[in-house]
């Protein structure tokens, strides 16, 4: 199983590898992987590695429990690579998230991840968006509840 590819330098925001944006696959029971770590200009942290024994569901709930907020999408905040992914960045930048330290997961750079996630929330479609360990939905679910003022109160509260 492949921990995730390298980062390219244009991305910004942690990428979903071993375990979670700050922990070395290294730390992980079992891993005997080669891990490098980088800290990108904006404190979010890139790290793969060759091989990791850790599952696709432990690596997500590690990063979903592990971060305040997490975008599971296709591309990254600052290049999304379709129009629901776009929407959500959006939404969040909106709400006041700074999406250049924001959690984003890129699910077309790891195959397990991206079937895992849907089995992890029992929601069909990509992105996905998880406030304080929280599942809340997708980009339609997120304008709605940005147009109510929901999402605002939820992710400032």
């Amino acid at each position: 199983m492949r921990c995730s590819a390298r980062p390219r330098p244009a991305q910004t925001g942690a990428h979903l590898v071993c375990a979670g944006p700050l922990l070395p696959c290294a730390e992980q029971p079992g891993c005997t992987s080669e891990i490098i770590a980088a800290e990108a200009p904006t404190g979010a942290h890139h790290i793969f590695g060759k091989e990791c024994p850790v599952s696709a569901q432990q690596r997500i709930d590690d990063l979903v429990k592990g971060n305040d907020i997490v975008l599971f999408m296709k591309g990254s905040a600052s290049f999304p690579m379709c129009g629901f992914s776009g929407r959500a960045v959006q939404i969040l930048k909106a709400c006041g998230v700074d999406t250049r330290g924001l959690a984003t997961v890129n699910v077309l750079e790891d195959p397990e991840v991206r079937q895992g996630i849907k089995e992890y929330s029992n929601w069909p479609t990509i992105p996905q968006l998880y406030v304080k360990g929280e599942f809340v939905g997708g980009s339609d679910i997120m304008m709605e509840m940005y147009e109510s003022g929901e999402l605002q109160k939820l992710i400032n509260g």
